[in-house]
């Protein structure tokens, strides 16, 4: 995209992708020539949590949950059809539609050349990664898509308290219909961890921080200082994730690319299907934008560490997910591209074009 259309994000998360294939070959180096490494890194543990990538994933999240204003949820009635539009998206549509892409291709189209149950393992990666709808980065997406940022900050906080109501039992029945079992305590356990923990943590910094330097300052001083941290303790724990799936990338590294085919699949196919629904009941362009944006994008780092937990860091699973991160940028440029581009098609055969507010 131009200079102009990429203003709003960052160095680091512009080229994320280049930065996670970087770390895919630093890991793999790792694997291959210290592989004494990964083993030490391994044997970290303390209830089913390997302690490094634990503090490398609050070290993502904590930043994430500062932005969120839980206040905002009292404006959820401005515009109720784009909440319920996007929410159902996100949550009635798109984890079984990671199901059902996932099975098709992983087990079925690509047969041939995956193993049953890596197979298996793959798509329940899979699913990990298409229940947790996206929270934070999707302001960077929002904003180069001129979406509505409070209708953003309302979608978004409503989906973090949808997490913890709704991601454990989702995640439980889709895996239980893959025919994979997990302990609920373990699951609940993660989501605890990696949701409500960090999650409390940045509301009472938050409202600390704002009666302290102000709202202002807060959001455009104290926030953005976490920036790149947050992207440092992304790509950490990619290395440190890769160094543990050096053989399986070694052996078969088409596995990425055949991972990928439904990951972007299922984004393209859920930012389409809530653009196209928000078109038919007339929202706002600067609704329906955030709306499909929200639907397409993923919680990889939610995903990762549940999947960790459950899983252990070297399973096939914490791959599947480790993939959604390669795929996320170029992916979610494209479909702010189109939905930019689109914006006078978006109004066609309404009466009268209504007015625009950012």
């Amino acid at each position: 995209m131009s200079d102009e259309k990429t203003q709003g994000i960052g160095f680091f998360e512009k080229y994320l992708t280049v930065w996670v294939l970087l770390c895919m070959a630093a890991g793999i180096l790792i694997s291959k020539f210290l592989p004494v490494i990964p083993a030490f890194l391994e044997k970290l543990q303390y209830a089913q949590q390997n302690i490094p990538i634990a503090i490398l994933i609050w070290i993502m999240i904590y930043p994430m949950m500062l932005k969120i204003n839980f206040q905002s949820i009292k404006n959820v009635g401005k515009h109720p059809l784009g909440i319920l539009i996007s929410s159902g998206s996100s949550w009635a549509i798109k984890p079984f539609l990671m199901l059902g892409l996932a099975t098709l291709f992983l087990k079925i189209v690509f047969s041939a050349f995956i193993p049953a149950a890596l197979a298996q393992n793959f798509v329940t990666g899979a699913v990990l990664l298409g229940t947790a709808p996206c929270t934070a980065m999707v302001f960077v997406w929002s904003n180069l898509a001129k979406g509505d940022p409070a209708h953003t900050l309302v979608q978004v906080s409503v989906n973090d308290l949808l997490i913890l109501v709704l991601f454990v039992p989702l995640v439980s029945f889709l895996l239980g219909v893959n025919n994979v079992q997990i302990p609920w305590n373990t699951l609940v356990f993660s989501v605890v961890l990696f949701v409500v923990v960090p999650l409390v943590g940045g509301a009472v910094t938050r409202v600390t921080m704002i009666k302290k330097m102000g709202e202002t300052a807060f959001n455009e001083k104290f926030v953005s200082k976490f920036d790149n941290v947050t992207t440092l303790g992304l790509l950490l724990t990619l290395i440190i994730i890769f160094s543990f799936q050096g053989n399986i990338l070694l052996e078969k590294p088409l596995y990425v690319l055949m991972i990928a085919v439904p990951l972007i699949l299922q984004n393209l196919i859920s930012s389409t299907f809530t653009y196209l629904l928000c078109k038919w009941t007339k929202q706002p362009h600067n609704i329906a934008a955030p709306a499909s944006l929200i639907a397409a994008s993923d919680f990889f780092e939610l995903s990762v560490a549940v999947a960790i937990s459950l899983f252990g860091p070297n399973s096939p699973v914490v791959l599947a997910c480790t993939v959604g991160v390669l795929t996320e940028v170029p992916v979610m440029l494209m479909l702010v591209r189109i939905i930019t581009k689109t914006k006078d098609w978006y109004y066609k055969g309404w009466h009268s074009k209504p007015a625009v507010h950012n």
